[in-house]
């Protein structure tokens, strides 16, 4: 029985009634000082603890992407670790990769509380988060001190999993001085992340999604890369609210600067379909509240949005699919629609911890009844979830 399901997720989403913020604050203190004290015994036997209930590991689940070594296809998606607390501890939850942030240049506190709402009904939240973060000078302190404890970590046989970093504009930096702030960030965290993400899609940050227009991302993208010399990843995430010429340009800018890939996609504004009347927190209709939507009502949209890429790129852009990501069928759907990665946040709340070992033992399960060899002939194929 999964105790989180059954017993914890009822208590915390129905009857404590618990702010959904407080909760990921609390639990992002656990994983924090575990981080801090994971070159200690105890830290290193608590994750070897976590691991051996939680991760999962077939060779048939590597994936090899820009270079880097992918232990499987299902990470942690930006938003969750905002300020890169802990970076060592995300793959003892079975994880293959990790995005930190999304973190912006100057630290800043994000929009005013409430803004995390659970939507039980739907399977589905809405955040209006803001971008809070520590700013980039402070995640790439606490970054590289990460990376001394993570040599301690080599005797606890975790993977060692591919650390992404997420970039967001701040609040206060004017549209038309954007390309600057997204270019201090990537200065000061391209030593620390094995690739990077242009966050421009966000819909809680007042006029960033006009930066997804051609005239305003080409800018950032030729910016960023006459700052890469090293030619580490950098990936775009888009909004799935773009039409498909949008989508085409964007994708068409990716590969004129050669970038690594597209992530897609970020939160909706849509609120179409959804069973939820009224949010506890606040007694509005999510019609009524600013955000952005993830979760369930998000997958078959994130879905059509990856398929499109892939079709309109014969496969030429490697795509990281995100967007309402529960089961081991979610996610296979995505790699079939052509991702190369998934990535998971909004499902990981409701499903628990077990969910990533579902997801991996799942596709391995579905892999068979294809027989096929290895994830990475399922991309872009189309074929359809098999559980028996």
């Amino acid at each position: 029985m999964d105790i989180y399901q059954f017993a914890l997720r009822p208590l915390m989403f129905s009857g404590l009634k618990v702010d959904p913020e407080t909760v990921h604050r609390q639990f992002m203190e656990l994983c924090d000082r575990l981080e801090r004290n994971c070159d200690r015994p105890w830290g290193r036997w608590t994750l070897q603890q976590i691991y051996s209930r939680l991760g999962w590991t077939d060779a048939r689940l590597n994936q090899t992407l820009w270079g880097l070594s992918f232990p499987n296809p299902i990470g942690l998606a930006a938003g969750f670790d905002k300020d890169g607390a802990a970076s060592n501890v995300w793959p003892a939850f079975g994880f293959g990769f990790a995005e930190l942030g999304t973190v912006t240049r100057h630290a800043q506190p994000g929009n005013p509380q409430p803004r995390l709402f659970r939507l039980p009904a739907d399977e589905a939240a809405i955040n209006r988060m803001g971008f809070n973060n520590k700013g980039a000078a402070r995640m790439a302190e606490v970054l590289a001190a990460s990376q001394c404890r993570s040599a301690a970590l080599d005797r606890v046989g975790l993977p060692t999993v591919p650390i992404g970093i997420n970039l967001g504009k701040s609040k206060i930096t004017p549209l038309e001085d954007a390309v600057g702030d997204y270019c201090e960030s990537f200065r000061l965290l391209r030593d620390f992340g094995d690739y990077g993400v242009v966050n421009v899609s966000s819909p809680n940050t007042p006029g960033l999604r006009s930066l997804q227009s051609v005239a305003q991302l080409e800018p950032i993208l030729s910016a960023l890369q006459q700052e890469n010399p090293l030619r580490k990843p950098i990936l775009v995430k888009i909004a799935p609210d773009l039409v498909w010429e949008d989508v085409a340009a964007i994708a068409d800018l990716v590969r004129r600067y050669s970038l690594a890939g597209m992530i897609a996609t970020n939160t909706t504004l849509s609120r179409e379909g959804l069973k939820t009347e009224r949010l506890l927190a606040t007694g509005r209709s999510p019609l009524e509240e600013a955000g952005g939507l993830s979760g369930a009502p998000l997958r078959a949209r994130s879905t059509e949005v990856i398929r499109f890429i892939w079709d309109s790129t014969q496969g030429t852009v490697p795509i990281v699919g995100v967007g309402g990501v529960f089961t081991a069928r979610d996610a296979w759907e995505k790699l079939a629609a052509g991702s190369s990665l998934v990535q998971v946040y909004t499902g990981w709340t409701y499903e628990g911890p077990w969910m990533v070992r579902r997801i991996l033992e799942g596709l391995v399960r579905s892999l068979q009844l294809h027989q096929l060899h290895h994830i990475s002939e399922a991309v872009g194929t189309g074929l359809p979830y098999r559980a028996s």
